[in-house]
């Protein structure tokens, strides 16, 4: 009978969706990105800056056990050499700071009895948590990481969540300067930031923007995909990323179950190889769909395109509808609270459902479809689209996301109609008859749309900018697919591309 001995570190429950742990199999698929040459010599230093169970370290000294026997034969020197000359950490609290060195030390002390290293003279060696605080600026936020004050002055006994890498120098953490060949780990995703909503803001790009100021050769990092397209934030980091001419391999996960089993991340998750050396655009982009790899080498960048263009099938796509060269769609959809009238206010007194309760009334749609009378005194912008015909359209929809739903619903808003900020106003500038509008709505439906849709998509959110792609079209008779297939010359290869990407209209 086979003895089975599970690894622990397969058995972890998740600290939450903003800490999620790293199972052996993806770090060792991450570790297998570096040149392997890197496990040969004695002279390579790694840190992992977020480490939260340990598991890169670990996966990264046995694979410097094996690279060093030549070199090293004794075991025990060569334990002691790894662990205190090669393999460094900073944990990201108390607890992950134990954990940790027990994965890597096989005990919480690093110089306890039971420690596989017998060089150490302190509890932590070199996998060190010192706690950190905020720096608080006027504004009530934090100058490193934008924590809000209301949300994180805490006393001493309760975690605040400064975690050192990006709070502290280098010099400051390990008593002494540190170069480092290879930076590498699983950061903080984000901080609640004390907004309405449970609104947070972005971490992980304080984590790879630190290491690249310590000047490693490697950077290996897994992130939220977010920063493909938005992100509170991200602007400047999505810039750098897609001008880099150091990411040398991307692994995207558009589903986040296919990286981290049991954890939903809206945009899915990726992560990437960072190389110094490299100078040059082309990326080895690697899509992971179940178990189903795409990959193919290109740049990040799509032409002037300000976010990444996800899956690289699109783009021969996206060629074929720039040589037509139309209007954007966005052009005619709204930003956000296009009346002036907020989201909560079908919650209040003021939203009527009788429309005879009230003079001046116009008709609005709230969250969720609900139908309610307001007085026209309310609407503060755009008082000129309430006699026009007009579309209504989430703000947030389910294309291009892991959600097994790509429906673009719309209402049609007649005269007197108005809508909350739930919803996006399409084609009221154009003034155009019912008829007209529905044909825009026809349009909206097809897959064609949808999927031209979900290519600036990396969340539910559906701004005016996720309309991008989509081309705008002379609107006097209805659009099927099979009429936009053929009007940008569309091959069977990129039909049947689309149409597995985008399911039908329920």
């Amino acid at each position: 009978m086979t003895h089975y001995s599970p690894d622990i570190l397969n058995c972890l429950a998740n600290l939450s969706s903003d800490e999620v742990f790293t199972s052996p199999e993806l770090a060792n698929r991450m570790i297998d990105m570096l040149p392997q040459e890197l496990f040969r010599s004695s002279k390579t230093r790694f840190l992992d800056p977020c480490s939260k169970s340990g598991v890169f370290l670990r996966e990264i000294a046995k694979r410097l056990l094996a690279g060093l026997e030549e070199q090293i034969p004794d075991l025990q020197q060569r334990i002691d050499h790894i662990m205190t000359q090669q393999v460094f950490g900073i944990a990201c609290t108390d607890l992950t700071a134990e954990m940790s060195r027990r994965t890597l030390y096989c005990t919480k002390l690093a110089n306890g009895k039971y420690s596989v290293s017998t060089a150490f003279h302190d509890v932590q060696g070199n996998l060190r948590y010192d706690r950190c605080r905020h720096t608080w600026n006027a504004q009530g936020r934090c100058e490193r990481c934008g924590a809000s004050q209301g949300e994180y002055l805490r006393a001493d006994t309760r975690e605040t969540y400064a975690y050192p890498f990006i709070h502290k120098p280098i010099k400051e953490i390990f008593k002494k300067d540190m170069q480092f060949d290879v930076i590498i780990g699983n950061p903080p995703y984000q901080l609640s930031d004390g907004g309405a909503q449970a609104s947070a803001k972005p971490l992980y790009h304080l984590f790879e923007n630190t290491a690249e100021k310590l000047n490693p050769r490697y950077i290996v990092m897994v992130i939220p995909a977010r920063w493909y397209a938005g992100g509170k934030g991200l602007d400047d980091f999505r810039d750098k990323m897609l001008n880099s001419k150091h990411i040398s391999e991307l692994h995207d996960f558009p589903n986040t179950e296919d990286c981290f089993p049991g954890v939903n991340i809206r945009g899915g998750v990726c992560y990437f190889l960072w190389c110094k050396d490299k100078s040059n655009n082309s990326c080895k982009v690697v899509t992971h769909v179940g178990k189903e790899e795409t990959t193919i080498n290109r740049t990040l960048k799509y032409k002037d395109c300000d976010i990444f263009i996800r899956n690289g099938n699109a783009i021969s796509i996206l060629e074929k509808i720039g040589k037509a060269n139309e209007s954007p769609f966005s052009s005619i959809v709204s930003v956000r609270k296009p009346f002036g009238i907020p989201t909560d206010f079908s919650q209040t007194s003021d939203f009527h459902e009788n429309e005879k309760d009230i003079i001046n009334a116009v008709c609005c749609y709230g969250k969720g479809l609900k139908k309610g009378y307001v007085e026209k005194k309310f609407i503060t912008n755009h008082k000129e689209w309430i006699p026009r015909y007009k579309i209504f359209t989430s703000r947030a929809n389910n294309i291009g996301t892991e959600l097994n739903d790509d429906n673009l619903n719309t209402i049609i808003g007649k005269p007197n109609d108005i809508c909350t900020e739930s919803y996006l106003v399409i084609g009221a500038d154009l003034n155009l008859d019912e008829q007209r509008i529905r044909n825009i709505a026809s349009y909206l439906h097809t897959r064609f749309v949808r999927f031209c849709h979900s290519l600036a998509k990396s969340s539910q959110d559906a701004t005016s900018k996720t309309y991008r792609f989509v081309p705008l079209q002379d609107f006097s008779h209805p659009w099927t697919d099979e009429m936009l297939y053929e009007k940008y010359g569309l091959d069977k290869d990129e039909i049947a591309f689309i149409e597995s990407m985008i399911r039908p209209m329920e």
